[in-house]
């Protein structure tokens, strides 16, 4: 923990939990509205602003690891490394599925962009689909030969795109669950992925392994196009900027690093003195909060690559960042039990 005398230039905090939290989500349409989850094994329904608007979301054995709302915002999940998902509905706060099927915890869960069908990576080296408003399974996406660490549905929501500790990349048609393509070997990943993000053109996966590497993959060919050389240890995660082709990676080699797609370019390093954990655009704008090992939120200037605000207030690791609907507030959790709200009006 950190020394006593943090500055603290948070505008809101939430204390619900009463261990480490991993997990947040700013709700899509409501700009308050923020779910959290953690090592208490609960998920905590919040408002920004208001000690009262709180809802506790039981019914997890082992900490909950991954949350999200639906596109529509009227739908929570959270996921567990008990292998279950909890779908909360946000309206009436009450539980409205317990999605199961494996024995295995949750590594991450998202929801398509156009229904309330979501999808979770599992420990079982599987990907499960379910209809949350139905409670129906749908499929399981069979192929990976360890954990699936990382995975989306592509914008267009045809596609899906996971990636493993196996450290191979696999592409799936969605409705029929046949793999259309297994990314591996020679000129991509030599060890497990950790993180992907997949263009808004739903043409490109840019995937992230514990080798330090970064590999652009053609979703339509499934082949190798692009690598990003920069970083000199594991990547951990990567972020798209909405605006421009430009994607943030943040690596355990204390950086993140801007760059251009396009030109698969480095745009610009921002050198942090310790570990980074999480990283967020803030919408569309050319600014990226980092979240750090040293408890503080750094707002980067991804034009310039300069640091433009440093937001502190947690007094250990921060280990996720979600930025509200009207992008005037971030959200941080943090190992020190608390999630803190930061106003980023000025960086909209």
């Amino acid at each position: 923990t950190l020394d006593n005398e943090v500055e603290d230039h948070s505008a809101y905090a939430f204390h619900g939990h009463t261990d480490e939290v991993f997990a947040a989500a700013c709700s899509p349409v409501d700009a308050s509205l923020v779910v959290s989850g953690g090592k208490d094994d609960r998920g905590f329904l919040w408002r920004i602003g208001s000690a009262e608007d709180v809802q506790e979301l039981p019914g997890h054995n082992d900490t909950v690891s991954t949350v999200a709302f639906s596109s529509d915002g009227k739908l929570v999940a959270c996921g567990s490394m008990d292998g279950q998902i909890n779908v909360w509905n946000t309206a009436t706060r009450t539980l409205q599925r317990t999605l199961e099927g494996s024995e295995s915890g949750f590594e991450w869960l998202k929801w398509d962009l156009r229904s309330h069908i979501i999808i979770a990576g599992s420990e079982d080296f599987n990907i499960w689909m379910w209809n949350a408003d139905t409670n129906a399974f749908l499929n399981t996406f069979a192929g990976h030969s360890n954990t699936v660490t990382c995975g989306d549905f592509t914008p267009d929501g045809e596609l899906i795109c996971s990636g493993s500790d196996d450290a191979t990349l696999r592409i799936w048609d969605r409705e029929s669950a046949h793999c259309r393509h297994v990314v591996r070997g020679h000129g991509y990943h030599t060890q497990g992925l950790t993180c992907l993000a997949i263009t808004w053109d739903s043409q490109s996966v840019v995937s992230g392994s514990q080798d330090s590497s970064v590999h652009i993959v053609s979703i339509k060919s499934g082949q190798v196009v692009g690598s990003l050389v920069g970083h000199t240890n594991s990547v951990e995660c990567i972020g798209i900027s909405p605006r421009y082709n430009w994607v943030a990676t943040r690596s355990m080699d204390e950086t993140l690093i801007i760059w251009d797609l396009t030109h698969q370019a480095i745009r610009s390093i921002c050198e942090h003195d310790d570990g980074v954990t999480c990283l967020a655009w803030i919408g569309s704008s050319r600014y990226v909060a980092s979240g750090c090992i040293d408890g503080t939120v750094r707002i980067w200037d991804s034009l310039s690559g300069d640091l433009a605000r440093i937001l502190s207030g947690h007094r250990d690791a921060v280990q996720a960042l979600a930025v509200s609907a009207n992008r005037s507030s971030i959200v941080s959790v943090s190992s020190d039990k608390s999630a803190r709200v930061f106003d980023i009006s000025m960086f909209k």
